[in-house]
């Protein structure tokens, strides 16, 4: 064992060193360095969510969305310093509908739509779920089939230019 290595085991061992000192000795990629984001910043993202795509079992990109806030805690970001939106339109809107509804859309009189529980985890950790409202028209939807809590935008495509314009990260292709 190496000498950083025992002293920083010895220091970690009383309790007298952070996780800062712990990190700064960590072992080195083969001695690159590892990015990181500032864990002071704010960070505004929007999620183009369109595709009935399903990764665990839900949706692929509510799943990834909330992935992207693990990572982001990883690196000492804390939920509340993210503006994070998603606009699910398209074939993927059906993920934010109330059990009956969805029943109906997918065929199926025992269905259930586990989606629901991630899009509140989402909606607690301050992130805005939209849904299409040319979608819901469209498949003739309202308002009381949707989720609780989930925001009603005029359109997917609009209402993704406007916050991409207001500056937020674009992450497609869900």
């Amino acid at each position: 064992m190496s000498i950083p290595k025992i002293i920083c085991a010895a220091v970690c061992a009383f309790g007298l060193a952070g996780t800062s000192l712990a990190q700064e000795m960590a072992p080195s990629l083969s001695g690159r360095t590892l990015v990181k984001v500032d864990p002071r910043a704010h960070y505004k993202v929007v999620y183009d969510i369109h595709s009935p795509d399903i990764a665990a079992g839900i949706s692929k990109g509510l799943y990834y969305a909330r992935g992207l806030i693990e990572a982001y805690g990883k690196q000492g970001v804390a939920p509340k310093q993210l503006d994070m939106h998603l606009v699910l339109h398209g074939d993927a809107a059906q993920y934010l509908l109330i059990d009956d509804t969805y029943r109906d859309v997918v065929g199926d009189p025992f269905a259930v739509n586990l989606n629901a529980k991630i899009t509140q985890d989402l909606l607690n950790l301050g992130v805005s779920v939209e849904i299409c409202h040319s979608v819901m028209r469209a498949k003739g939807w309202t308002a009381d089939d949707v989720l609780p809590g989930v925001t009603i935008v005029h359109d997917g495509y609009t209402r993704l230019v406007k916050l991409q314009n207001d500056g937020y990260a674009y992450l497609g292709g869900f």
